[in-house]
């Protein structure tokens, strides 16, 4: 399962969507419209909260890693700065952008982005195995 999130930056929630499903076994990729550079130290610490280190990722923009196609990509607020890249499915979860968040607000960004990763690979196997169910 080869799934893409794209942010703006690539520094707070495409990266954390990319932890998550990297957790749970998909061949995951984060990357950025306009890519900061950096991975934000505040979603470094929310994701080690939940037991993801992103603390060797790097920000990195579109061109650098979308090649072939994936399953599924996942823009997160970017609208038009976001280019297209091949996929099966494409996704817009209008996520507020939480640099500038404290601690509890963050986390609450960090969890729905959880929950909607969980739903995405649900719905991909869920198709999977409705095509082939041997």
């Amino acid at each position: 399962m080869r799934l893409l999130f794209v942010c703006v930056e690539n520094s707070c929630r495409s990266q954390m969507a990319e932890g998550f499903a990297s957790a749970w076994g998909a061949d995951a990729w984060s990357a950025g419209s306009k890519p900061s550079g950096v991975v934000n130290p505040k979603a470094i610490a929310a994701m080690a909260e939940v037991g993801i280190d992103l603390s060797t990722h790097r920000s990195q923009s579109v061109e650098d890693v979308a090649h072939g196609t994936f399953d599924a990509v996942v823009t997160m607020g970017c609208g038009d700065a976001c280019p297209a890249v091949a996929a099966t499915r494409v996704r817009d979860w209008d996520l507020p952008d939480p640099k500038h968040m404290d601690p509890v607000a963050f986390g609450a960004v960090r969890d729905r982005i959880r929950a909607e990763v969980v739903a995405l690979i649900e719905e991909i196997k869920r198709d999977r195995d409705a095509r082939d169910p041997t």
